[in-house]
């Protein structure tokens, strides 16, 4: 395991905030690779809220706590999946 944190195996959110310069377009993409990773069935907003205190706190203006939060926003409201053709047709 690379990462400090079991939700963080490979290490990627961590590694994020060592990169001197990083931008947000970098971190969005790092990111998507860390929930890509997650168990299946696995809830990312507690993950998410551990990754903040852990690495957030510290740098607050960091384009990836950024993301994160923006990442916990968005598990709190969940969206309809599918288009017209997901309702039952009579």
């Amino acid at each position: 395991m690379k990462g400090e944190l079991e939700i963080d195996r490979k290490g990627l959110i961590r590694e994020a905030y060592r990169i001197e310069g990083i931008t947000g377009p970098e971190c969005r993409s790092i990111f998507l690779d860390w929930a890509l990773s997650l168990p299946e069935g696995a809830d990312s907003g507690p993950a998410l809220r551990l990754l903040l205190d852990r690495y957030g706190s510290a740098a607050p203006d960091h384009p990836m706590t950024g993301v994160l939060t923006e990442g916990l926003v968005r598990a709190g409201h969940p969206r309809r999946r599918g288009g017209w053709r997901a309702r039952a047709r009579d």
